[in-house]
């Protein structure tokens, strides 16, 4: 995954998106709310939140950290 973090990007923003899109169809009652799928929409938001700020750090550094000899 070091060489491709758009993936990683790719699957935190889906994964957000997902984490808000569930709780909005909670409130307009379209979904019915119970502890499995209030427990999915966190956990997709925070898996999100995480994918993306770890694509996002591959992104910034692919190579990791270099000292000043290389």
């Amino acid at each position: 995954m070091r060489d491709r973090p758009w993936i990683l990007i790719t699957l935190g923003v889906l994964g957000l998106i997902t984490g808000v899109v569930l709780p909005f169809l909670m409130v307009l009652r379209i979904l019915a709310s119970t502890f499995a799928l209030n427990f999915l929409a966190f956990a997709a938001s925070l898996g999100g939140l995480f994918l993306g700020m770890l694509g996002l750090a591959e992104y910034v550094r692919p190579g990791g950290r270099r000292g000043p000899d290389e």
